[in-house]
């Protein structure tokens, strides 16, 4: 995930975009663990955008 949390599967993370944000530029970065016990009042979000041509090669220099 980058700054702006846009996240990617590791295989285009590090093999198509080379660890960089197609949308913003930013370092992509293991996303962190949230604590069980945030989970209760703090759930991951339900809603999921899926690419199925997959994500295009990053342009980040």
């Amino acid at each position: 995930m980058c700054s702006f949390e846009c996240t990617f599967c590791s295989d285009c993370a590090n093999d198509r975009l080379g660890g960089f944000c197609p949308n913003c530029g930013g370092e992509l970065v293991r996303r962190p663990i949230r604590p069980a016990g945030k989970l209760i009042n703090n759930p991951p979000s339900t809603v999921r955008i899926f690419k199925p041509e997959g994500c295009a090669p990053s342009k980040a220099t």
